[in-house]
């Protein structure tokens, strides 16, 4: 049974193409929890999940936990090139909607530049959930007070419990 008869229009990438795409993740993306290594799919879906989350919820963790929570799409920066040509153009909108939607659910830092490397980690998530009993440092939540910048009015701090 060939798997492009279940949906035709999926495209079917050549063996090469998939050992191609397994060199890449290996070369760059170590594997996580439980010594699984992680795919291009399943770096794209960590990463729309984060995304999701701060749609819908906001971020409840720290500043240096956001920073792990992202580590998906510092992944998939890095992975990206030494992808084939054809893998990158069929993945792309699916990464350009999920980036888009990033900086929806974001804002940028002050001062720093919107594009270029690393753009994700320079951005901060418009809301963030914190506990009543919190202790809050100035206008950020515990955890986000090393920030170094004022929070930005579009920042939003949700109390909750």
């Amino acid at each position: 049974m060939n798997p492009a008869d279940d949906h035709p229009d999926a495209v079917v990438l050549s063996a090469e193409e998939y050992d191609a795409v397994r060199a890449a993740i290996t070369a760059v993306a170590r594997p996580r929890a439980g010594g699984q290594q992680p795919t291009l799919n399943s770096l794209l879906e960590q990463w729309s999940d984060i995304v999701a989350e701060l749609e819908q919820e906001g971020y409840s963790d720290c500043a240096p936990e956001f920073h792990n929570s992202i580590w998906c799409r510092s992944a998939l920066a890095r992975i990206w090139p030494l992808l084939p040509l054809r893998v990158q153009s069929i993945r792309q909108p699916e990464l350009d909607r999920i980036d888009e939607r990033y900086r929806q659910a974001t804002v940028p830092w002050p001062g720093r530049p919107e594009d270029g490397a690393g753009w994700w980690a320079r951005r901060v998530p418009r809301r963030l959930e914190v506990e009543a009993s919190e202790h809050r440092e100035g206008d950020w939540p515990l955890g986000w007070e090393t920030t170094p910048f004022p929070r930005p009015a579009a920042v939003q701090i949700i109390t909750w419990g």
